[in-house]
């Protein structure tokens, strides 16, 4: 395979603050123009709009967690955070459901691989993060094109 296939999962929490930014923004705006000749208006309204800024700021900052298979290795990356396995030491995966789906990967023999943990609490961990919204039809369509079976598929198989 020599094309990319790429899969960006989506993160609520990253539409939520832009958007509340957003509102905030237009909300102070609309404060200070119904009466702009009093005071407690013009601060109520510069404060919200000054809230409404630094959260649509804060929610274009977050990064959302990026799955990447480029012919020879697969590639996480969650802002900072960058693991790169290759391709051929992957044997199979498992969608691990939850609030915040994980996606969990198999060596050829069936044990799951290890990872760097993302904030250095634990030496390591067994799964990736993904999001809560991210939509396991669209994970499980990124493995089969990508070419790596299900867990349970490919221990009877």
């Amino acid at each position: 395979m020599s094309e990319s296939v790429r899969l960006v999962c989506p993160a609520g929490r990253k539409y939520v603050e832009t958007w509340a930014g957003y509102a905030l923004v237009i909300l102070g705006l609309v404060t200070v123009i119904v009466d702009p000749g009093h005071w407690a208006n013009i601060t109520l309204g510069v404060l919200l709009a000054l809230g409404g800024i630094a959260s649509a700021v804060h929610g274009h900052m977050i990064k959302n967690p990026v799955l990447e298979f480029d012919g020879e290795e697969l590639r996480y990356e969650r802002g900072d955070y960058l693991v790169e396995v290759a391709f051929r030491d992957i044997g199979s995966y498992h969608l691990l459901p939850g609030r915040i789906r994980s996606l969990g990967l198999y060596d050829r023999t069936g044990r799951p691989k290890l990872f760097p943990s993302l904030t250095s609490r634990r030496t390591a961990r067994r799964y990736l993060p993904l999001t809560g919204i991210t939509n396991p039809a669209k994970v499980e369509a990124f493995m089969s094109a990508v070419g790596i079976p299900p867990h349970q598929r490919s221990l009877s198989g």
